[in-house]
């Protein structure tokens, strides 16, 4: 029912090493378009042409499929075309010269530092796991690390005297962050006081812990992190990837420079970093709305 899908799975598998998830998001998005090419238009591969391609793709817009999806899905099929054509399969590429659709630019979500501080206060540190969690929220609010990030350091990678952190991030980067004093103030509190409550293996040595004593996950952070929001009369989700956000605003809006914010950030290119000055403008655009007589 599906030509071709299992060998072009397999060129990807073996030839391009992919990831077992990445294998199953292509063969998801080609069996769709490959179910729409023999139900709905009942043709094969070879008769395609580029309209054929675009008129599946106007198909998803039709059913609201997302932007994203949508691109996603062009980007599946144009990688399966080239597959066909290499092989002989088909004489040529219809989608050589489509383009995926330009996605909106969605601004991320930001809290005030009035919330931040809020969601600070939640945890109980009267107790180890209080102590923890309040040190990990100081901490992400300090470095705007991602949460992969957060999970993976090292008792090692944190320097508390010179009051900086240590970092591997995506591609293996390592960057080096500064840390505020009320991060170094409960990171000092966790490791003196909590931390030995956590740990079951004197020779574990991740910073931070579950209560079995090993490495928390990010799933395991990203439930304590909305028991807390839970608690905050705040509209929409709370995740760790607001904070991040958060951080990164509030630094522009205090007149931290582009550049710094995306070493801190740890981000390829600075045109990832720049959507946080649209989020600045946005917020002195409401602050001068409110407080100018003739605005």
């Amino acid at each position: 029912m599906y030509p071709y899908l299992d060998e072009f799975i397999d060129y990807l598998a073996v030839e391009r090493g992919l990831a077992a998830n990445t294998l199953e998001s292509y063969g998801r998005d080609l069996r769709q378009y490959l179910t729409y090419l023999a139900k709905k238009k009942k043709m094969s591969l070879p008769e395609t042409t580029s309209a054929t391609v675009v008129g599946f793709l106007l198909h998803l817009q039709a059913k609201g499929r997302a932007t994203s999806t949508i691109s996603r899905m062009l980007a599946s099929i144009k990688c399966f075309y080239h597959f066909l054509a290499v092989e002989g399969i088909i004489p040529r590429d219809p989608t050589v010269n489509l383009d995926a659709p330009k996605q909106e630019k969605r601004l991320p979500r930001v809290l005030s530092v009035e919330n931040v501080l809020r969601l600070l206060q939640q945890p109980d540190l009267k107790t180890p796991s209080g102590i923890r969690d309040r040190t990990m929220l100081e901490v992400l609010y300090a470095t705007g690390l991602r949460v992969s990030e957060l999970v993976s350091l090292k008792i090692s990678d944190v320097n508390l005297e010179e009051g900086y952190l240590r970092c591997v991030g995506k591609g293996s980067k390592e960057r080096i962050i500064p840390l505020g004093s009320e991060a170094v103030k409960y990171l000092k509190s966790y490791l003196n006081h909590a931390r030995k409550f956590l740990a079951s293996n004197p020779a574990e040595d991740a910073l931070f812990l579950n209560h079995h004593g090993h490495s928390l996950t990010r799933q395991g952070f990203w439930k304590i992190i909305k028991k807390y929001a839970e608690r905050l009369d705040i509209p929409g989700s709370i995740t760790p990837h607001t904070i991040r956000h958060s951080f990164a605003t509030h630094l522009l809006e205090n007149g931290a420079d582009l550049r710094s914010v995306q070493e801190m950030l740890g981000h390829a290119d600075i045109s990832t970093t720049q959507i946080y000055t649209q989020l600045t403008k946005n917020r002195l655009k409401e602050v001068y709305n409110k407080a100018h007589p003739r605005a």
